[in-house]
């Protein structure tokens, strides 16, 4: 037996455990959070305070003079002016005028409206099939009519629809059995306001064309070819795929068309000399001729006021439609 059989085996030290690792270095709290959660309103003071002061006065005067008796006397400092509660409202709302007034305004920004919607997603809908250059000329001569000035566009028009000059009447009067030598599209007031009309929807038409045209680039071409696999047509495409995606851009779109037709002014102010006939008012014209023609700046106030608050309850169905989205999505 040899001397290496008859030594006792070494006996190994088990082996150690592999110490853990490093815990990552607890972050210290932020101090100050409410410091950081002010930072935005910090950054929006500024344009805050503009818009305080823009139209936060403006609207309390509005509201103030809304309840007071204030003509030329209260105007020119001769008498102080007086409190007169809700009369002017009372008056206003009493007045089988203003009714007419409402009434018309609410056709008006409805056509105008529903034509600038439909017209600008047949255009936006028409650029996705057309070539790159024919769309850049399209997308040209949207911008140039978006950025026309207003006073600009409607004097062309005044110059288009002109019963002595105008050019639509000499070109329309070239088609078979049409004479419209002389016509007078302001004789009346459907014709009339359907020229302002089509003179508004021709200057908002380019800002609806642009964001729906946007919106569609986010349409899933997945989705269209798919529903066109499952026998839809162009239509159904529309209906079942393209409508939903840009249900939200077009309740936008819609809310802000109301509004701002609500409160059409200048087309009609400078389309009529500066002198809109009973057949052309609006709640905007009316309320103008209220308080700086008839010089009763109470009854005037009144009226804008009740705009404010009718475009107030298009806000609330906006902003409605807006949260039913987010909470589907």
């Amino acid at each position: 037996m040899s001397a290496a059989d008859t030594t006792t085996p070494a006996k190994v030290p088990p082996p150690r455990p592999a110490p853990p690792p490093p815990s990552a270095p607890r972050r210290p709290r932020a101090k100050g959070t409410s410091a950081g959660a002010g930072t935005p309103w910090l950054l929006l003071a500024p344009c805050l305070l503009v818009l305080l002061l823009v139209m936060g006065y403006p609207l309390v005067r509005l509201v103030t003079l809304s309840f007071q008796k204030f003509g030329q006397s209260q105007l020119w400092g001769f008498q102080p002016a007086e409190s007169v509660g809700f009369d002017n409202f009372t008056k206003v709302l009493g007045d089988g005028e203003f009714w007419a007034v409402v009434v018309r305004t609410i056709v008006f920004a409805a056509g105008c409206v529903v034509f600038t919607m439909v017209v600008g997603m047949l255009i936006a809908l028409l650029l996705q099939r057309v070539s790159g250059w024919v769309k850049t000329l399209i997308n040209i001569a949207l911008v140039a009519s978006w950025g026309m000035p207003i006073i600009v566009a409607t004097t062309v028009f005044k110059w288009l629809f002109d019963a002595d000059y105008g050019i639509l009447n000499a070109v329309l009067s070239r088609l078979p059995g049409v004479d419209l030598i002389g016509h007078n599209w302001f004789a009346s007031g459907p014709q009339g306001l359907a020229v302002i009309m089509l003179l508004v929807i021709w200057g908002a038409v380019p800002f609806v064309v642009i964001t729906l045209s946007a919106g569609l680039t986010q349409v899933p071409k997945e989705l269209e070819e798919a529903a066109r696999l499952d026998g839809a047509g162009a239509w159904g495409v529309f209906r079942y795929v393209t409508l939903p995606i840009l249900k939200p851009i077009i309740v936008m779109l819609t809310t802000l068309s109301v509004i701002w037709d609500m409160g059409v002014f200048p087309q009609v102010f400078v389309m009529r000399n500066g002198h809109p006939e009973a057949e052309f008012q609006l709640l905007t014209t009316y309320s103008y001729d209220r308080a700086f023609v008839v010089n009763d700046y109470g009854q005037g106030s009144a009226i804008a006021l009740i705009t404010v608050l009718l475009l107030l309850g298009v806000v609330a169905v906006y902003m409605r439609q807006m949260l039913k989205i987010g909470e589907v999505e």
